[in-house]
């Protein structure tokens, strides 16, 4: 597989997520992302219906191919749906319902879904295609989805292969059964909650299988100096809240902010190859990159440790990431 950058951009941002944003916006976030140094871009066709990769793929035309490392997912297959054009998307993208997502981790589907990608990508090839949310269809993804996206990595035709999900035990079954180069582990590795260290992170270590750190703010709790009230793109628990209030605390008594502690976490893995976060806006992505390269003190893993505010085990390496 093709090194990534240390520090990668989400681009579920691109699709419309929460809110709207222009073409312009999104173009200037991408060449942001860039001049900062990032060469790892993540997008999905659930990402707005398809929007995003539209985005991307016009934004990255501007840079040289191999300098780039690009990943989008299969499984959900977009179709048309004329009749909900007049409508909005119900999955949390400020578009038109003008599709509508189809659940395929058949062979056929992989094979779809990746031309239909590639078709709004405008490119020749994705590097990285990862299995995308299959909790409610382990067995077809490990029948199909899995056995296809092999197939075609051993064909030439993507690059590396992989699974994204907001579960562990799910992922580290994945890496038992198929050669992927890959992983995308979405909230499970963060100050708040860090339960991929149980298997996956360990696994992924042994394997040499790559593992992609996301959702590093929990959906939004960890993204502000005094913590937010959504978790997992939802309202957080009163018990999580209160969780968060704390760590910002001990945070605050070494002069960090809650969202740097939080981008510093998963970077700490040598397993985790690149940490990914979206942006809205250019200078979103400036001040996410400046807060992941402000090194945190050591003391601050160690109190919270010692508060019971994280695991013993959280920190495996400290020091901030170029």
């Amino acid at each position: 597989m093709k090194p990534v950058s240390p520090w990668g951009l989400g681009c579920a941002q691109l699709g419309n997520l929460y809110h709207a944003i222009s073409d312009e916006t999104a173009e200037a976030t991408v060449r942001r992302a860039w001049d900062e140094g990032i060469r790892y871009f993540d997008t999905a066709p659930h990402y707005g219906l398809g929007l995003s990769e539209r985005r991307l793929g016009a934004a990255l035309g501007a840079y040289p191919r191999e300098e780039f490392v690009l990943s989008t997912k299969i499984g959900r297959v977009l179709e048309p749906d004329p009749a909900g054009a007049a409508e909005r998307d119900a999955q949390g993208f400020d578009v038109p319902a003008a599709f509508r997502r189809r659940w395929d981790f058949s062979r056929d589907g992989v094979l779809r879904s990746l031309a239909d990608s590639l078709g709004r990508l405008g490119l020749d090839r994705v590097d990285l295609v990862y299995v995308h949310d299959p909790d409610d269809h382990f067995d077809d993804a490990v029948n199909g989805a899995f056995p296809a996206l092999l197939e075609l990595r051993e064909q030439g035709v993507v690059g590396a292969i992989g699974a994204g999900m907001n579960r562990t035990a799910p992922l580290a079954e994945f890496v038992r059964r198929f050669d992927l180069d890959a992983v995308m582990v979405a909230g499970r590795y963060t100050l708040l909650d860090q339960p991929a260290l149980d298997e996956l992170l360990p696994l992924c270590e042994k394997r040499g299988v790559a593992v992609m750190a996301a959702g590093a703010f929990n959906g939004g709790i960890l993204a502000t100096a005094e913590p937010g009230a959504t978790y997992d793109y939802a309202t957080a628990p009163p018990e999580l809240v209160e969780k968060a209030v704390r760590i910002a605390a001990v945070c605050a008594r070494h002069g960090v902010e809650l969202p740097q502690a939080a981008l510093a976490l998963p970077a700490t893995h040598p397993a985790v190859a690149s940490v990914v976060v979206g942006a809205h806006d250019p200078d979103q992505v400036s001040l996410n990159l400046r807060r992941s390269r402000t090194p945190v003190p050591e003391v601050l893993w160690t109190d919270l440790i010692a508060e019971g505010l994280l695991r013993p085990d959280a920190v495996v390496t400290c020091g901030g990431r170029p």
